[in-house]
Formats: C-alpha cells, sequence, structure tokens
C-alpha cells in the first residue's frame, strides 16, 4: 500500500505523523511519500519537497509565493496521475489541497481532506470545492459533519488530537515545577503566535500589555513558549526594545507547560486559544492580521462568524475576551487581564464549561483517522 500525503503547517505535521503511525500498525509495510515536517518524517514519509515551502498564511502574503506555490502543485499532480497511490491525504493546508485534491480525484486516486477547511467561519463558497475536491473529510471539531451533510460532503468526526495530550485535571503545580516557576506568584502565558509575521504585529502590544500587569501586579512572572529559533530570536528583540524590565522567561516549544502553569493568558487567535481552553486557564485573546488582507476579508464579506476565538466557537458563547485588530491594543488588553486578576471573572464556570469541551473532544483520533483511510483507500466509503 503507498500513500501521498501533503501537510503544511507543524499542526498539519502533528496530525499527519499520528496517522501514518496508526496506518502502519493495521496494514505494515505502508509507504508513505510527499510532504511534511519533522514528525511526518520520522513515521517514514519519503519527501518530495520541504514543508517551509508552503508554509505561508494570509491572502496578500501568499501572492509574493503563488508562481512557486502553482509549479509544485503541478509537480505533485503529474507525479500522482503518473503513478497514482492507493490514497492521497490532505492535511488542511486547504488553498494548496484542494487544488491539489480536485486534480487526483478524478484521475481515480482516493482523496482524504484531513481537517475541514473552516467553511461554517469564513469563505463559505469554498464547501463547493471540498464536495468536489474530497472523498470524505476527516473533522476535528464535533458540529462540523453536520453542517458539511447538509452541503453534500462526506465527513466524519475524529476528535481533536490535542484533547488527548492535556489531562482532563491540570496539573498546575507539576507544571510550574518542570517550567522552574515559583509556587505562590502570579503567572502570564504570553503567546503572541507562533509565525514571524505574528510576532512583529502582535508582539508589540501583547508586551505592551504585559508591562503594564507587571506594574500593576508584584511579582508577576511572564512565561512565554516559542515555536522555532527564529520565533524565539524575533520576540526577544522586541522584548528588550519594548519592555526591558519585564520579567519574561521563555520556554521553547513548551506551550501545553506554559499554559497549564499559567493563572491567565494573553494569547493570539488560533490553535492557541484552543489549547488555553483544555489547561482550562483563563484568557484574553488578540490578533492583528495584514491590514490589507482583514480589508479585503471584510469588504468581500468573506468572514461569517461574529468570533473567531476557537475556545469561543466551540463554546458557543463568548466564553472569553476577543480583541482583533484596532482593539487589539496594550491599555485594553491590559483592562481585560485585570478583570481576571481582579476576580471579576466566573473560574468555576469557565472550568466546567472547559472540561465539557475537553471531553467532547477527547477521542482516539489516530486510530479513528487511520481506519477511515485505510476504508476509503479499500473502497468501503
Amino acid at each position: 500500500m503507498r500513500v501521498a500525503l501533503v501537510a503544511a503547517e507543524p499542526s498539519g505535521d502533528r496530525l499527519g505523523a499520528g496517522l501514518m503511525k496508526a496506518l502502519a500498525r493495521l496494514r505494515p509495510g505502508v509507504r508513505f511519500e510527499g510532504i511534511g515536517g519533522a514528525g511526518m518524517l520520522d513515521a517514514g514519509l519519503h519527501p518530495l519537497a520541504g514543508m517551509e515551502r508552503l508554509s505561508v498564511m494570509g491572502l496578500v502574503e501568499v501572492l509574493g509565493r503563488l508562481p512557486e506555490l502553482l509549479a509544485l502543485r503541478r509537480r505533485l499532480a503529474r507525479r500522482w496521475l503518473a503513478d497514482p497511490p492507493d490514497l492521497f491525504v490532505g492535511i488542511d493546508a486547504p488553498d494548496f489541497n484542494l487544488g491539489l485534491e480536485t486534480t487526483l480525484r478524478p484521475g481515480g486516486v482516493p482523496t482524504l481532506h484531513y481537517v475541514s477547511p473552516t467553511v461554517w467561519a469564513w469563505r463559505e463558497k469554498r464547501v463547493k470545492k471540498l464536495r468536489r475536491a474530497a472523498d470524505l473529510v476527516l473533522c476535528i471539531f464535533p458540529f462540523e459533519p453536520d453542517f458539511l451533510a447538509r452541503h453534500g460532503v462526506s465527513a466524519r468526526f475524529v476528535g481533536h488530537p490535542l484533547a488527548a495530550d492535556y489531562p482532563l485535571a491540570p496539573d498546575r503545580a507539576a507544571a510550574r515545577a518542570e517550567l522552574a516557576l515559583p509556587a505562590q506568584d502570579k503567572v502570564l502565558a504570553l503567546l503572541p503566535g507562533s509565525r514571524l509575521g505574528e510576532i512583529e504585529r502582535i508582539g508589540p502590544p501583547f508586551l505592551g500589555a504585559a508591562r503594564r500587569l507587571a506594574e500593576a501586579v508584584p511579582g508577576l512572572q511572564v512565561v512565554t513558549p516559542t515555536a522555532t529559533e527564529a520565533t524565539r530570536a524575533r520576540f526577544e528583540a522586541l522584548a528588550r526594545r519594548l519592555a526591558p524590565d519585564l520579567p519574561l522567561s521563555i520556554h521553547p516549544r513548551a506551550t501545553r507547560a506554559v499554559l497549564t502553569a499559567a493563572d491567565l493568558a494573553l494569547v493570539a487567535s488560533g490553535t492557541a486559544t484552543l489549547e488555553g481552553l483544555l489547561s482550562h486557564t483563563p484568557m484574553v485573546v488578540g490578533y492583528r492580521m495584514n491590514p490589507l488582507t482583514h480589508a479585503l476579508i471584510r469588504g468581500l464579506g468573506l468572514l461569517r462568524t461574529e468570533r473567531v476565538a476557537m475556545a469561543n466557537l466551540l463554546a458557543g458563547e463568548e466564553l472569553v475576551p476577543e480583541l482583533l485588530q484596532d482593539q487589539c491594543r496594550p491599555e485594553n488588553l491590559f483592562e481585560e487581564l485585570m478583570k481576571i486578576n481582579n476576580k471579576e471573572f466566573d473560574l468555576e464556570g469557565y472550568s466546567q464549561k472547559c472540561r465539557q469541551i475537553h471531553h467532547s473532544l477527547r477521542l482516539n483520533t489516530d486510530q479513528l483517522a487511520a481506519e477511515a483511510a485505510l476504508a476509503l483507500a479499500e473502497g468501503q466509503v
């Protein structure tokens, strides 16, 4: 059995690696090829290009890389149409993978799209493209299959892999010991994003808010996880310039420990808001995107939801405050953080809601995904 896969981000690499390992247990000798990161390479992927070539975000930012991305997609399509794999798995990255799936599927290659595009939130018209592209969609959020079914898309909920990584009862004391943080001090987790562009746009207001909070809360400790050496260097440079006296410690690739150890968190919208929910840590969400990208999204009416933080979307209510674009300013972020610090926040109700959502997402994701993939490859879907 031969499986082709394409992942474009660390989160996709993680999903791909788990799927590959589970598939290998179900079908010993299965071969994998395509694009992925370190996790997928360790799981046995034969690489056809580096994953970093696909890691582009934003309507505006992608334009400069468009010729390269289109050429890479054409090259992969030619290869897999000439020598079809038993299955193609496009892991997230819908702007790249849906086009590839749309080409491969008519050529007889079964196509599995892993992680539904957020068609329920913005750019709903993409659901038509998803229907053409994928034989089956694997969803990581429980409300997605019903939405997709109403649009004629076959989909299954397989749970969210992060939910199994976080215990249902977070151990803050153990997390603080892991990070060598004082047990008695107030701890703020600061997560300004995992990409360099996010660090540049979101780092300054986040640091400004943290500096204000440190002035207001004696003994405050500020902790930040970083995704790569490049983001660490950029964030450290910003901190030295904008908040040189901030009691800041940086812990590379330690998001779970940082969020679990914290009393409160300031988080860029994205997967980190889900991780904040899974750690049951009260948080404030802030985000700034490229102004032109934001103007295009709003001007074209592409956004369908009032909320953008995954924690709020899963809760179906404003579980945590969201401060976006012009509202994402130090003084506004600080004000919301102080509400949490001053206990103007229903912590017990928040924790109860977090536990409910956490439990609903906690399935054997890798195994369920592998079983669905194998069934599709063998014509049983």
